[in-house]
């Protein structure tokens, strides 16, 4: 009898347990990652509009700084063609210079054909060809020499071709210094990576300066 009512409480006892399933588990709200919140979410976005942004702004200013000195040498070149074109028009009574300008670290003669048909001419005709090479550097480096000395004998090589005689032509650089432009700007240095060529009417005339009376 004794057996069989713990027999019976612990039949009791397993039904209940049974009859109560456990309990899900609970989760901690403090544990979950904010990243696919939606403030998150819009962060990220913003952050990603920011970034592009900016780089479309710097790629605007790199674009505006091309486009100006792009204007400037465009000018300058029409001006030069401009005034090339009155003196094949008219006889010169003086002597008359040329500019011949230079894209940066670049050694390559560019001159517009109507330009360099006046140029020749009077090349040709003139007694003395000077011919200055120059950079936009500040300091008198060998780099600095070496592209300004480049500069001038392209040019000399470029009137040699042309039917110019070599043995009128003297050439000479300059490596910094003697600007013409603003050398702070970029559309300035455009304007100072120049070579100068100056046509002599008639050749100069040495004198000694010792044996001058005063």
């Amino acid at each position: 009898m004794r057996s069989h009512l713990i027999s019976s409480l612990f039949g009791l006892l397993m039904l209940a347990s049974c009859g109560s399933p456990p309990k899900p588990p609970t989760v901690d709200p403090s544990d979950r990652h904010p990243v696919n919140s939606g403030a998150e979410i819009d962060l990220q976005v913003c952050k990603s509009d920011l970034r592009n942004t900016q780089i479309r702004s710097r790629e605007s200013g790199r674009e505006a700084a091309t486009a100006s000195t792009t204007l400037v040498a465009m000018v300058a070149r029409q001006r030069m063609l401009a005034s090339l074109r009155d003196m094949a028009a008219r006889p010169s009574s003086g002597n008359s210079i040329y500019t011949v300008r230079f894209e940066f670290g670049s050694s390559r003669v560019e001159i517009p054909a109507a330009a360099a048909q006046a140029l020749i001419t009077q090349a040709k005709s003139a007694p003395l060809v000077l011919l200055r090479g120059r950079t936009d550097g500040i300091t008198d480096s060998a780099a600095e020499s070496r592209i300004a000395r480049e500069r001038a004998a392209a040019v000399r090589d470029y009137l040699v071709t042309a039917g110019v005689d070599p043995a009128r032509i003297r050439a000479t650089f300059q490596p910094s210094g003697d600007q013409v432009a603003d050398n702070t700007s970029q559309a300035g240095r455009s304007l100072n990576r120049r070579v100068e060529i100056e046509l002599y009417q008639a050749l100069p005339i040495a004198l000694d300066a010792s044996s001058a009376t005063p």
